[in-house]
């Protein structure tokens, strides 16, 4: 019987292998420093690649790792060695992507750390529980926008459905008061 692919982590590190956002699903790893010990096997294996335009995968016991770098982040997704290392990129495209959109272009260590909320949420609109929920980038940082939204931010400050619901939220409260 074929099961539901999985994800056992997600991980963003900085250009010295240090996390800035990390999530696991996998009890592989039962303790901080097996997992610190992981990141850093993972960062060391991966650095002298060139994974800036496209996705690059290698193996790491016996675990598939798919990343992809940018500035000075480098982005990873690990599944099972029987995972599907086409589905394991899409995943790591849309989580990409999204941190993309979310930052406006501007990826990079700062923005990130600045931003930190944004990708956490990011990485939970993704997977959860190590199962993948979404791939679509758009939808991923809708979501997330939505989710951080602050409803006291000026209209102009904020996208076309923050301020619908905005309006909405503003709309029913005179009705109701």
């Amino acid at each position: 019987m074929e099961s539901c692919p999985s994800v056992k982590n997600i991980l963003l590190l900085d250009s010295e292998g240090k996390r800035i956002a990390v999530k696991y699903y996998s009890d592989d790893w039962p303790t901080n420093s097996a997992k610190e010990a992981f990141e850093k096997s993972a960062f060391t294996k991966t650095q002298k690649t060139n994974a800036r335009t496209e996705a690059e995968i290698t193996m790491l016991e016996s675990t598939i790792i798919v990343y992809k770098f940018v500035q000075d982040l480098h982005f990873f997704v690990t599944g099972g060695e029987d995972e599907n290392e086409l589905i394991l990129a899409t995943v790591l495209n849309g989580f990409f992507d999204a941190v993309g959109i979310l930052l406006r272009g501007n990826v990079d260590k700062t923005e990130a750390l600045e931003n930190l909320d944004l990708i956490l949420l990011c990485i939970d609109e993704i997977v959860d529980g190590g199962i993948i929920l979404e791939t679509d980038a758009d939808v991923i940082a809708g979501k997330v926008a939505t989710h951080s939204m602050d409803p006291g931010a000026p209209l102009s400050e904020q996208t076309i459905s923050q301020a619908l619901a905005t309006a909405r939220e503003h709309f029913t409260k005179s009705l109701l008061g």
